[in-house]
């Protein structure tokens, strides 16, 4: 069984699992697909249909994509940030306060400096990629719509064994958390389901229905890759084939070793004190801009603010400089910028919210 690391952000904080008592339907109102099981698939197995199987990584996003826009779903751009996780883009943490409808998918370049293994390890890097989606309010039929978009990419729902295991979720930096499921295929995990409660301190409502796929994991299970370095990124019979390890490799040992023994340890952390005092000093501002006589709040801004003192949070642990008693305290102050993030957020006209 392939052991990725989990699929959220670095300080996200899994709940107990237990598997989801299965009937016809799921507690999630949509229908069990249990094929053949294969508990510890073989190494090497393609979960495909042979006349339907994806051929790259690359293709394997573009399915994605193109299943999410036929349901409606904007598809949005990667955040140009450095964020640990896809929730941490805008357009999901945000997004997923306020009234107003909201349905969007993306994939989120993501970094765990803590995870890099200088390009060596088959299954672990320090920079991935998720696809995120969130839909506000959830549909009813948003287990059927996930298990649509494996189809999409290939997966035989007659040949393999589907389960959502619960596992609910808590991101402590964002102060949010949600109901939600672990998505197993033959027993290993391939995407997370979750039903957001809360962000920033604030209840989701309307509720909503978010998923995240782990894009390496699930495309080296679909295309029976063992390392993934070799793992086909472009068609392999393109005029200028390419592995995920020709793109990949030399930054994963460049990063990895920056990340561990490089990065300069008192910028980092004059950096986060001068990110948290810049968001303060965004949300201080008079929501009356004088230039242009209208109403605007800095929700964003302030969020990019929390975003950087975030990333260089997770720098800092992998410099190995912060304590166990520190890191607690850190994760509070980002906290603490999320919540005030949040709360601006509920005071614009894209929350809802009414002068």
């Amino acid at each position: 069984m392939i052991a990725m690391p989990g699929l959220r952000g670095i300080l996200g904080v899994a709940a107990q699992r237990q598997t989801v008592p299965i009937g016809p339907l799921t507690p999630l109102g949509g229908l069990h697909r249990k094929g053949r099981t294969h508990r510890n698939p073989p190494k090497g197995i393609d979960m495909t249909e042979p006349n339907n199987a994806p051929r790259s990584f690359q293709e394997i996003i573009l399915r994605l994509q193109t299943y999410w826009a036929s349901k409606g779903c904007a598809i949005l751009q990667p955040y140009d940030m450095e964020v640990g996780a896809g929730t941490f883009h805008p357009a999901t943490t945000l997004r997923a306060l306020g009234s107003k409808a909201w349905a969007a998918a993306y994939v989120q370049p993501s970094r765990r400096p803590t995870d890099g293994r200088y390009g060596e390890n088959p299954n672990r890097l320090q920079h991935y990629y998720q696809y995120q989606v969130l839909i506000k309010p959830s549909p009813p039929n948003l287990q059927e719509l996930y298990l649509g978009s494996l189809e999409a990419i290939g997966v035989d729902m007659n040949l393999h064994d589907i389960r959502f295991v619960e596992d609910d979720w808590e991101s402590p930096t964002l102060g949010a958390w949600g109901l939600g499921w672990e998505v197993w295929c033959d027993g290993m995990e391939v995407s997370q389901f979750t039903y957001f409660q809360q962000v920033g301190g604030h209840d989701c409502s309307p509720v909503s229905g978010e998923l995240t796929y782990g894009l390496e994991r699930l495309a080296m299970y679909v295309l029976g890759i063992d390392h993934v370095m070799d793992m086909p990124f472009n068609d392999p019979q393109s005029p200028s084939p390419m592995t995920y390890g020709d793109i990949f490799k030399q930054t994963e040992e460049e990063y990895a070793r920056w990340n561990f023994d490089v990065a300069n340890t008192e910028v980092l952390l004059r950096h986060f004190e001068e990110a948290e005092v810049e968001c303060a000093n965004i949300l201080a501002q008079d929501h009356d801009d004088p230039k242009t006589g209208k109403r605007i709040v800095m929700a964003h801004p302030a969020y990019d603010q929390c975003i950087k003192a975030s990333h260089i949070f997770n720098l800092l642990d992998a410099r190995g400089v912060i304590s166990v008693t520190e890191r607690q305290a850190y994760i509070g102050r980002v906290r603490a910028l999320a919540k005030q993030c949040a709360d601006a957020f509920m005071q614009t006209e894209a929350a809802g919210f009414e002068v």
